[in-house]
């Protein structure tokens, strides 16, 4: 029995550990990219400058969503994204904004959810307050990002989402 709770224990500490270790980088990626969720002004000036296209890679780490799919909310394509990264160009005004959007609702959700696969499952899940539309399918757009920021603040004070 007693070996059993030292395993249980020892898994606990190593998803404890790892949890840690996505949520420093969620805000290591804020930093990097100069995101203040609490400066919209900001954030949108960042994003007219143009951010590295390797926020998209920074992204793809700290978000779990596949290739594929992220590419697809940015509209463009992953082979575009790799050659932006060759080439060092850097991303559109509103790709910038939209990326930078998402690493703030990453943040958001890490303090609401407390850990980022939660955030993940919920996104791919039917949402009550966003009129029963996956959030993730709502990331394509800049308003859309904005409504699942309001739906993690309801949760987060807890009105019904």
């Amino acid at each position: 029995m007693s070996k059993l709770i030292r395993q249980f224990s020892c898994s606990l500490r190593k998803l404890s550990h790892n949890q840690h270790i996505n949520n420093m980088q969620v805000n290591e990626v804020a930093v990097k990219y100069h995101v203040q969720t609490e400066n919209y002004f900001a954030l949108v000036s960042r994003a007219q400058n143009g951010i590295s296209v390797s926020a998209f890679f920074d992204m793809l780490e700290i978000s779990n969503l596949s290739k594929e799919e992220l590419s697809s909310l940015l509209d463009v394509s992953y082979k575009t994204m790799q050659r932006y990264q060759k080439e060092g160009k850097k991303l559109s005004a509103l790709n910038s904004e939209q990326l930078l959007k998402m690493i703030a609702l990453y943040q958001k959700a890490e303090e609401v959810f407390g850990n980022l696969p939660s955030f993940n499952r919920w996104l791919r899940k039917p949402a009550h307050g966003l009129n029963n539309q996956h959030p993730l399918s709502l990331m394509q757009t800049s308003g859309g990002i904005d409504l699942i920021n309001e739906e993690l603040l309801r949760i987060e004070f807890g009105a019904f989402a």
